[in-house]
């Protein structure tokens, strides 16, 4: 995907078998696909012989372009008008591309927007995301707290904002951490309890800075429904424990180019990459924060813009398999026949992930 090294992620063989009944259908597959997961061309070739290998820029002018993250806005470029592109899009946080898909007449679909009638993600690795961010945090507070000794006698207090899959998620592998590291052992800390905050609580600054205060871990796994306002400001971060930990599992970047700039969650924090997860006060990371933004009161701060890639085979198999049924709907259709009110729940889904439905339903 040409993002930071340590981006490994590429479908595995077991797409394309899938596809492999569809008929006059030519895959376009870019050159060393899937080498950073040590598959090989013969890989997919057994799985699918329909597939061709070319240079990156001869694959994005597909009829179909399928990306788990969105290419660069250079390469969006080099697409031909009226292309299907089908990636994570994030329409919710990304203003600025979602204009240009527009101004390049590009049919935008969104993974991460793909809904069941009952608004239920269909495309989607909320444990891959979950578990892999607690369990980066969880290592890291168990550093800064000398094995947990630090606290004392009261217990560890982690938060999660947000009620969602994700913080749901999240609490499930605190509690099997935790109960991994104290459950029979040692320790002048008797154990973690787990808060989630859901948004009657994120919604009332003063109760939730009160919850600041003996807070060991706060992990931000919220949904915003404005992303130009904080829900903790930088300066409640100053009653925090000096050696408790954030962990940015939401991951939303800053974006000066709107108007008001759009922010994290957690006011002043940087946002992670696959290449560098972890960051402490002192990193020269906090320069490239805008300077609208508040930075002065800083904790250890565990994010990452891609937590699923943390295990890339599990990911992508996962997504494979999911994926596999909305790209027969897309590649056996023309996209302007597509329906909501299609009989086929698929296709009902695809719609509800276009970058039209999305605007649209913004106005209403």
């Amino acid at each position: 995907m040409n993002k930071e090294k340590s981006e490994k992620r590429d479908f595995v063989p077991l797409l394309f078998q899938k596809l492999r009944s569809l008929k006059g259908i030519d895959i376009l597959v870019e050159e060393n696909y899937g080498s950073g997961m040590n598959f090989l061309i013969e890989d997919y070739i057994s799985a699918n012989n329909k597939i061709r290998f070319l240079p990156r820029k001869e694959v994005l002018k597909a009829d179909l372009v399928v990306v788990l993250r969105t290419p660069e806005e250079d390469e969006l470029r080099w697409m031909n008008k009226n292309t299907v592109l089908f990636s994570m899009l994030h329409y919710e946080t990304r203003a600025s591309r979602n204009k240009l898909l527009q101004e390049l007449s590009l049919f935008p679909f969104s993974m991460d927007g793909v809904v069941d009638d009952w608004n239920k993600r269909m495309v989607v690795n909320y444990s891959g995301t979950s578990f892999s961010g607690v369990k980066e945090a969880f290592k890291e507070l168990e550093k800064s707290t000398d094995h947990f000794e630090k606290p004392g006698h009261r217990p560890l207090n982690a938060g999660i904002l947000g009620f969602g899959s994700v913080g749901l998620e999240a609490a499930k592998a605190l509690k099997t951490l935790s109960d991994n590291f104290f459950l029979n052992k040692s320790s002048s800390t008797p154990g973690m309890i787990i808060n989630l905050y859901p948004r009657n609580i994120t919604e009332n600054p003063d109760l939730l800075k009160s919850q600041l205060e003996n807070m060991d871990l706060l992990i931000d796994a919220s949904r915003r429904r404005d992303p130009s306002k904080f829900i903790i400001k930088n300066e409640w971060l100053s009653v925090m424990p000096k050696h408790s930990v954030i962990l940015d599992l939401s991951a939303d970047p800053y974006n000066t180019e709107v108007s008001p700039i759009q922010v994290k969650s957690i006011e002043g924090i940087p946002t992670g990459t696959l290449d560098q997860l972890v960051f402490y006060p002192e990193d020269p990371i906090y320069k490239t924060i805008p300077t609208q933004v508040d930075t002065r009161h800083r904790r250890t701060v565990v994010s990452c813009n891609a937590w699923p890639g943390v295990d890339p085979i599990g990911c992508m198999t996962l997504y494979s398999k999911q994926l596999t049924p909305f790209l027969k709907v897309l590649l056996s259709h023309n996209i302007e026949d597509l329906s909501i009110k299609s009989d086929n729940p698929y296709e009902r889904a695809l719609i509800r992930s276009s970058l039209e439905y999305f605007l649209e339903s913004k106005k209403s």
